[in-house]
């Protein structure tokens, strides 16, 4: 195919299209049929203006110092608002929390109702059977409940029966515990448990003990 010079004259960087259509050759009628050229009204006088606008950018416009990283998002469709509606909290099965300052009272990973009931039933075969075997954070918490039996077993009071009816299952051990206590531990200001440590735990390699009482 024959090299085509197209020779256009400008005014104000403006291109003409009168010498446009008088460049292209009449005779090939696929080269015309190909390039068709829009029709301007005549108060744009017939000349192709060049569009200098921008194009619409992809990326949604954000304020503040939130990195373009689709993980740290609180929903796909959110916008780079602000760091503090981006950043959301990923939950694998753990919690945070702050640290328990002051708080004596051992979880023993279970929530308050079954860890209260554990410890009473741990303080009740205590006190029926004077030695069991537990682990070192089970024996450790039950030993104040035991002790604080005990003491209530000293007084002797109905309103201190009472109360360790209220907390031990068995009503008989706790007839017999008032009935032994002063004898037995009427002279020894507390004190009243031992912890023994043993091998640990076969299984889970758990931390092992016997708590029996003095």
């Amino acid at each position: 195919m024959a090299s085509v010079s197209v020779m256009a004259t400008t005014s104000n960087n403006r291109w003409s299209m009168a010498s446009l259509r008088s460049a292209l050759p009449s005779h090939s009628p696929s080269v015309s049929s190909s390039l068709r050229f829009p029709v301007l009204p005549s108060s744009s006088s017939s000349k192709l203006r060049i569009s200098r606008t921008k194009p619409k950018s992809l990326l949604t416009p954000f304020t503040g110092l939130v990195p373009l990283n689709p993980l740290f998002l609180s929903s796909p469709s959110s916008e780079y608002a602000g760091s503090d509606h981006s950043f959301t909290i990923i939950d694998n099965g753990g919690r945070v929390s702050a640290m328990r300052h002051g708080r004596k009272v051992p979880k023993l990973n279970r929530p308050p109702d079954q860890r209260r009931a554990l410890v009473r039933g741990l303080t009740t075969q205590l006190l029926k059977y004077g030695r069991i075997k537990t682990t070192r954070a089970r024996a450790s918490a039950i030993r104040k409940f035991v002790d604080k039996m005990i003491t209530l077993a000293k007084d002797g009071s109905l309103h201190k029966r009472g109360q360790a009816l209220g907390f031990i299952y068995e009503k008989q051990i706790v007839h017999a515990l008032f009935a032994e206590v002063p004898e037995r531990y009427g002279e020894r200001n507390g004190g009243y448990t031992r912890i023994i440590r043993t091998l640990p735990r076969r299984g889970d390699n758990a931390p092992m003990a016997y708590i029996e009482l003095v």
